[in-house]
């Protein structure tokens, strides 16, 4: 049964409409806080985070004010990304933390992620859980008033983000001599990135950095790194980081100025973590991951799974098939080894740390020929279209024409009003016609 609140990744939708307003969020922090106060743990802590949209300035309170009211304490961390909000959940011993963003997507946008006492982010079976809290009386729910919750301001979040990644390292790890672009997207690492590859030593020519509440994802990070890519050159970088919104997935470019996604940064990472013997069992991907990975992770016989489109729902097969790898191609990548959830910076140490001893990124980091693949975002009113006979009908006749020789995905995005429809094959036309017939169905 489909979720009424939460989709492939927290809440999210637009402010002041629908489910992102601060009378739902009051809802949903006294849903979360309850639902994590009865997890028979003697200290009622959640940890609160924000991206850098103006509207967490009335989402936040609003969450607060649930949580309090339901005899959480809280603290909130501010502007910090998605993972260091997973990490200090875990390292606070908190019984919940609550990120406040909206990833990706523009700033009219906004939502939560939630994430449970081990940082992880929650399975459909606890979601399903805190929706029927939603939905019940507040009246049940409401504490005691002299056993209301604190709020306490932590100003230190992003410096103890960074000590947590810096110890995933060796001491001696450094980038003396590296000149790298880094494009922040004006979001939730526009403090903690350049501070923390500046204090390795690198030279960052940095984007994306001066966040106004408007202008996260606007024409930069890593859904739009043309910018990116311009600076490389401009600059004569030796590599290229851009994150998103909330800094949980990353988007590269090497120095000839080539775009580099999560698919080619995975292929990377498998082959080298065999090398070493760090990998651990081997890949999960997404429905999304290109042939050519796959092709290539078979190759060179690293065991490759499909999950679903998600990174909650990639992590969750990590852990089911004990893998240590695994993301999307649009840049969501989890290192099990030292992660719970997509982490940006994380990767991007970790790729930085090989590129130390003077490899280049365009040698590092082009690892496989993808299959041409042709993604379209499809705006739609309803996305229950997918389901209507007509669009059925026009997925098998698309796929029938595709045949064996590609691949067609259609599906309803999780956080957008919108159907995906992704084609791959190395006949350029057959993707364009393949598309076409779907497309003209939807609209």
């Amino acid at each position: 049964m489909k979720n009424k609140y939460f989709g492939t990744d927290g809440i999210r939708g637009t402010v002041n409409q629908g489910n992102i307003t601060g009378e739902k969020f009051f809802k949903f922090g006294l849903a979360s806080g309850t639902y994590f106060k009865n997890q028979k743990k003697t200290k009622q802590i959640a940890v609160i985070a924000k991206d850098t949209r103006l509207s967490g300035y009335t989402l936040e309170p609003a969450l607060v004010s649930g949580l309090v009211s339901g005899g959480m304490h809280v603290f909130t961390l501010g502007p910090l990304p998605t993972n260091g909000l997973a990490m200090l959940t875990k390292s606070m011993r908190a019984n919940m933390g609550i990120m406040i963003t909206a990833s990706h997507n523009p700033y009219y946008d906004n939502g939560l992620k939630l994430f449970g006492p081990d940082g992880m982010k929650l399975s459909d079976r606890i979601e399903k859980k805190i929706e029927k809290l939603i939905d019940a009386k507040n009246t049940k729910q409401l504490t005691d008033p002299r056993l209301l919750g604190r709020v306490k301001r932590l100003e230190n979040g992003n410096d103890e983000y960074i000590k947590i990644l810096k110890n995933n390292f060796p001491k001696n790890f450094e980038l003396k001599g590296t000149k790298i672009v880094l494009d922040c997207a004006n979001g939730a690492s526009y403090k903690a990135a350049p501070k923390l590859l500046e204090e390795l030593g690198a030279k960052v020519i940095a984007l994306g950095v001066e966040p106004n509440g408007l202008n996260i994802n606007d024409k930069c990070g890593s859904t739009y790194p043309t910018k990116l890519k311009s600076a490389v050159k401009k600059h004569r970088a030796h590599v290229g980081i851009s994150f998103d919104g909330d800094a949980d997935r990353i988007i590269m470019c090497d120095e000839k100025g080539k775009i580099i996604d999560g698919d080619q940064i995975i292929a990377m990472l498998a082959k080298r973590w065999k090398l070493k013997k760090i990998l651990k069992g081997g890949v999960i991907g997404t429905l999304m991951s290109n042939l050519g990975l796959q092709n290539f992770l078979k190759k060179e016989k690293i065991k490759f799974y499909r999950s679903k489109v998600g990174d909650r729902y990639v992590k969750e097969n990590m852990r089911k098939l004990n893998f240590n790898l695994g993301g999307e191609q649009s840049g969501h990548i989890i290192l099990g080894k030292f992660a719970t959830t997509g982490d940006g910076l994380l990767v991007a140490l970790e790729v930085l740390f090989s590129l130390r001893k003077g490899i280049k990124a365009s040698k590092l980091l082009n690892v496989f020929k993808p299959l041409p693949q042709t993604l379209e975002n499809v705006l739609v009113k309803d996305k229950n279209i997918i389901n209507q006979s007509k669009t059925k009908k026009a997925i098998r006749l698309a796929k029938k024409l595709m045949g064996s020789r590609g691949r067609i995905l259609v599906r309803k995005s999780g956080t957008e009003p919108k159907i995906r429809i992704m084609a791959e094959s190395h006949n350029k036309n057959l993707i364009l016609k393949s598309i076409n017939i779907i497309k003209r169905s939807i609209k």
